[in-house]
């Protein structure tokens, strides 16, 4: 990890100003003070290969056995599109976003409204919907 070069959550912050405090295997393992903030990390976590932040970001009633990251993708850029709750103070939250990807088959776009929860003052991701549109 480059901690000068640009986050790749696409703040405009560098990525130790950015999603790198909050990392789990290539940061500080800060925790998010929001769902936005825990939403972006978990895109550059993706985009880094940092499947011990996705693990551990992940609410353990939803979190997978096992985590196979593709190596054949790779993400480009975020965008939040929505979001509803999920500050410093509530216990849940929504980040509707759109994740920008190159694959062996081309550039793709994952849309999905995502879920978190606070918990012992710490943000975990719950689950996610992929809404039709």
């Amino acid at each position: 990890m480059t901690a000068q070069k640009r986050c790749p959550c696409g703040s405009g912050e560098t990525l130790a100003l950015c999603c790198g405090r909050y990392l789990t295997g290539l940061g500080e393992g800060r925790p998010a003070p929001t769902a936005e903030a825990l939403m972006r990390s978990r895109f550059t976590a993706f985009a880094l290969g940092d499947a011990d932040h996705l693990r551990a970001t992940w609410d353990p009633s939803t979190r997978p056995a096992v985590l196979d990251l593709d190596d054949g993708l790779r993400w480009l850029h975020l965008r939040i599109d929505a979001t509803a709750a999920g500050g410093p103070f509530d216990a849940d939250g929504i980040v509707e976003f759109t994740a920008v990807y190159r694959g062996p088959d081309g550039r793709g776009e994952l849309h999905e409204r995502s879920r978190f929860v606070r918990d012992g003052g710490r943000w975990f991701y719950l689950d996610g919907e992929f809404p039709a549109g």
